[in-house]
């Protein structure tokens, strides 16, 4: 690493260092995580200036980085039917400015529920949150839609905005992905009209909505579906397909079980994730403005430079011509076009780096800062 130069018996310049990391899944959150290498860079550089700004993207704990890296952001309760119905008591933040973030994992994710119902589980609660927002006045949405339960392609999201999904006789259908295999007719005159600011949806997969990679096929197995249920979950699909006004190949129309799709009809806008996160906290300028970068993720792997934050975070500080460091809680691929690059499993073992990821990041964020040069 070469953004800082020493000089014999004096420690290197000051810098200006931004940490953007995503979680590290399961153990530590975005904004612990930043929080953890900051303090072990301080540690060994107490004069550099260092700017966390938690990232991720537009999964779990999307709302959480925001409302860290964001001043002035608030959050609103929201109590909301979960995936199986049961009462979920969820956010959403309000930005400065008026645009809303709503984060489907916390209203309508897999984490909510005990067992897994692949065929049953909905985004009713979604819907209800994102209705929430609207009704508080919010100019536009962010919507999160990573971490899903679900594969009801977004109808129950939608319904609870407005629209009709009928049965041959004219009554509502039941909700879930199978659900759909009743589904004669949709009315989306009805939907809540898009607020000024639009909405754009927040993801980081490229999946359509059908066939063998899509949203049924791929995450189906995921959320408890067996093969025979795949196939009832993709016929429901393909019936949703024929009559919403949206492609059904648009790349990422199969995420969060297809309520990419369904947003898509309301129109909404598919978006990069972590992009979208990265401008929603300022990232591009402190980047700008920055020496260094570091980033990071819990494994960065072959799926890392497919929108996930390094690669997002990577190429803003490469346009920017900063070098940018990567911190990983394991490293599975060759980290290209990183300055710079850590294991937490080479650092502390793979054991410790589980047991107190917070130390282990604490200890990289040394590690870092002692071998600029």
């Amino acid at each position: 690493m070469t953004a800082a130069r020493s000089t014999e018996g004096r420690q290197a310049a000051p810098m200006r260092v931004v940490i953007a990391v995503d979680s590290f899944k399961g153990t530590i959150d975005a904004p612990e995580a930043s929080a953890a290498v900051a303090t072990g860079w301080r540690s060994m550089r107490p004069d550099d200036a260092v700017v966390e700004v938690p990232m991720a993207d537009g999964g779990e704990g999307t709302l959480d980085a925001l409302a860290a890296a964001v001043p002035g952001s608030v959050r609103i309760d929201v109590r909301v039917a979960g995936p199986d119905d049961r009462a979920v008591d969820a956010q959403f933040l309000r930005l400065p400015g008026g645009v809303a973030v709503v984060e489907l994992a916390s209203t309508s994710g897999i984490t909510l529920l005990d067992p897994l119902r692949p065929l049953t589980a909905h985004t009713r609660g979604f819907g209800t949150a994102i209705r929430a927002a609207l009704d508080s006045g919010a100019t536009g949405l962010l919507l999160a839609i990573g971490g899903s339960a679900s594969t009801d392609g977004g109808a129950g999201a939608l319904r609870e905005l407005g629209a009709r999904l009928l049965d041959a006789d004219g009554r509502d259908i039941p909700d879930g992905g199978a659900g759909l295999l009743r589904l004669a007719a949709v009315d989306v005159e009805t939907l809540v009209p898009l607020p000024p600011g639009g909405v754009r949806v927040l993801t980081d997969v490229v999946n359509p909505l059908l066939g063998p990679g899509g949203a049924a096929a791929v995450y189906g197995p995921q959320k408890g579906a067996s093969p025979g249920e795949v196939l009832v979950l993709e016929t429901g699909l393909a019936r949703l397909a024929a009559l919403l006004p949206a492609d059904h190949a648009t790349p990422g129309a199969g995420a969060a079980g297809g309520t990419g799709f369904g947003l898509l009809a309301w129109g909404a806008t598919l978006v990069s994730g972590a992009a979208a996160v990265a401008d929603g906290a300022g990232l591009p300028a402190a980047v700008a403005a920055a020496d260094l970068v570091i980033t990071g993720e819990g494994r960065f792997d072959g799926q890392s430079t497919q929108g996930k934050v390094p690669e997002a975070v990577r190429a803003l500080a490469a346009a920017e011509g900063v070098p940018v460091v990567l911190v990983a809680g394991a490293i599975g691929a060759d980290p290209i076009g990183f300055a710079s690059a850590v294991s937490l499993t080479d650092l502390v073992g793979r054991a410790a780096s589980f047991a107190d990821p917070a130390a282990a990041l604490r200890k990289a964020g040394a590690h870092l800062a002692m071998r600029v040069s």
